[in-house]
């Protein structure tokens, strides 16, 4: 469960992050103004700016799922700082999260984890995902969009959520 709860949602969802950038360079583009405002721009001044929020996103995807996985995530040294950088940082994470299979999820919901920033404190793999890596994913991509909105960039719910799998009744 803890797979389907994060690796195909992460995807899902920084794909979407890649539409609102996409929808985001449009906008720029149409006011005619540098793509790295956008980029630098923050929602109040003790925030981290938009690439920044997007490094997060990134990171606590990538991160979230080593700490259940066992498996090493990819290092990056968080210098992005033009349109393209950032979308191939986003890419790079969904490739790495491809990788993942069910199965490499099998212990991930007892599994004992930590961070540096815990001081020692630890956390079942479970309690990991439901109390953090979900919790910090969302609230950076919101806050990523959010400051895109703010901005003016026309973006929506629809935006937000993406494809939804209906079924006919």
């Amino acid at each position: 469960m803890i797979f389907e709860l994060t690796v195909p949602q992460f995807i899902k969802t920084l794909k979407n992050l890649n539409g609102f950038l996409d929808k985001a360079a449009g906008y720029a583009d149409s006011k005619k103004f540098e793509m790295d405002v956008l980029l630098n721009s923050r929602l109040a001044p003790d925030q981290f700016p938009l690439t920044r929020q997007i490094q997060i996103v990134c990171d606590t995807a990538k991160l979230g799922v080593s700490r259940l996985t066992g498996k090493s995530a990819p290092v990056n040294d968080d210098t992005e700082k033009t349109l393209a950088e950032v979308k191939a940082r986003i890419q790079g994470t969904i490739a790495y999260l491809e990788s993942m299979k069910p199965e490499d999820f099998k212990n991930a919901a007892t599994a004992t984890i930590t961070t540096p920033r815990w001081e020692g404190k630890t956390l079942t793999g479970n309690d990991y995902v439901i109390h953090h890596v979900i919790p910090n994913f969302y609230f950076h991509v919101t806050t990523a969009y959010a400051i895109m909105r703010h901005n003016g960039v026309d973006l929506g719910k629809k935006d937000f959520l993406g494809e939804i799998p209906y079924k006919l009744p």
